[in-house]
């Protein structure tokens, strides 16, 4: 596929430079309060609203920026620099998009399906477009291991004339309360069949459905202001117009695009590099509230210490540009295993950057006036999400190593 003008290197500059601006000038300044009243970062999405980023990975030929999947991770990089909660939950809302359009027209459809997909990505896609609209995607449940590890046995639709009707639980919901709309996926329940992964509808639940309902509290130790609460489904009627793919077409996507899944992983290369650069500026004197004094860069043991996380950072940061800049349809096995390992390394190199952080720039860096108390705290949580989080990475690394698809002993 050729792409678009969003995607150019030139066009994703850009987007890079103009989130780092609303970054540098107003998500980094609030961060602190979001994180310390666990809040949802509604003003950060104002901005975004305004600068036109909920339409990142909308077609352009629907009114949106037309970013492809490389274009969005390298972003959404960039945003996870100055806020790792505002990241993260921009993820869910983008990847709504990118699913239903890049992956959409890259997947196998019938005929009818495909008209039908058209005519509704373009209606809500001009609600994005025209009134922001704003997209949630809680995928995770109680009982699953991972969005296609098992078959979605706690949220359930059945088809009627009206839509779909969904009842089950989704957990860890970030902008719960925020969203217009909750993208989530359901086993379609067929009279007389066994339930199975490959009919997984993929519907977007209006926020004030009757029978949609957010509960339980949200106070954990970091990503506090994505406020991922529960969400509890009971009889809910979804309309046929608000499928984000037509039934049968998430099971494809998940299989065919896997990279999809490690779209959480930028916010956490953006962290890596936001705790690097708090450490620069904090030995080299620079940050207000630091400690007083001359600079403490003329220290040797600091000075290796911040070679080390130079080192950490490219290694990380150069298997992340690989892996998102080969991703497609139909990986190979060396891609898989890159997609996996990218996963892992860099959510775990972010908590050992911000480790290295912590121990060289000392006790002072940690107090609540400054940021990296938090960058630690949030870079913790990446090893745990999933779909992909580390444990799952390294078994499907190994596997996939030891064995070829299809392979058994």
């Amino acid at each position: 596929m050729s792409a678009s003008a969003a995607s150019t290197p030139a066009r994703t500059a850009e987007l890079i430079d103009l989130v780092a601006t609303l970054g540098r000038e107003r998500f980094a300044p609030r961060a602190a309060r979001y994180d310390a009243e666990a809040s949802f970062p509604f003003e950060n999405y104002a901005d975004l609203r305004e600068a036109g980023l909920l339409a990142l990975c909308i077609p352009e030929r629907f009114g949106g920026m037309g970013a492809d999947f490389q274009t969005y991770c390298l972003v959404a990089a960039e945003m996870g620099r100055w806020c790792g909660a505002t990241a993260l939950t921009y993820n869910m809302h983008a990847q709504s998009m990118l699913w239903s359009g890049e992956i959409a027209d890259q997947l196998d459809m019938a005929d009818d399906d495909r008209a039908a997909h058209e005519r509704r990505r373009e209606a809500f896609y001009g609600e994005v477009v025209e009134a922001g609209v704003l997209y949630a995607q809680p995928f995770s449940e109680p009982t699953a291991s991972s969005a296609t590890g098992a078959v979605t046995w706690d949220t359930e639709a059945s088809e009627t004339a009206e839509g779909w009707r969904v009842s089950g639980r989704k957990h860890f919901a970030s902008l719960s309360g925020a969203a217009d709309f909750y993208t989530v996926t359901a086993t379609a329940r067929r009279e007389g069949a066994e339930p199975s992964r490959r009919d997984t509808v993929f519907l977007a639940v209006p926020a004030d459905a009757e029978g949609f309902e957010i509960t339980g509290v949200w106070d954990p130790v970091g990503m506090r202001a994505t406020v991922s609460r529960n969400l509890v489904l009971d009889e809910v009627l979804v309309p046929h117009e608000r499928q984000v793919l037509p039934p049968g077409v998430y099971f494809q996507a998940a299989v065919r695009w896997p990279h999809l899944f490690m779209t959480l992983c930028p916010t956490y290369m953006g962290i890596a590099q936001a705790a690097f650069d708090f450490t620069v500026a904090y030995l080299r004197g620079e940050l207000e509230g630091g400690p007083s004094g001359p600079p403490r860069r003329s220290s040797a043991t600091k000075q290796l210490a911040v070679a080390e996380m130079a080192v950490k950072l490219e290694a990380a940061r150069a298997l992340f540009e690989r892996a998102v800049g080969e991703a497609h349809i139909d990986p190979d096995k060396a891609m898989m295993r890159r997609a996996y390992a990218t996963q892992f390394t860099v959510m775990e190199t972010a908590n050992d950057i911000c480790r290295l952080a912590v121990r060289t720039c000392g006790g002072s860096s940690i107090q609540k006036a400054l940021p990296l108390e938090r960058l630690y705290r949030d870079s913790r949580c990446g090893a745990l999400m999933l779909p992909w989080n580390a444990e799952i990475c390294l078994e499907r690394l190994g596997r996939e190593s030891l064995y070829e698809r299809g392979e058994t002993d």
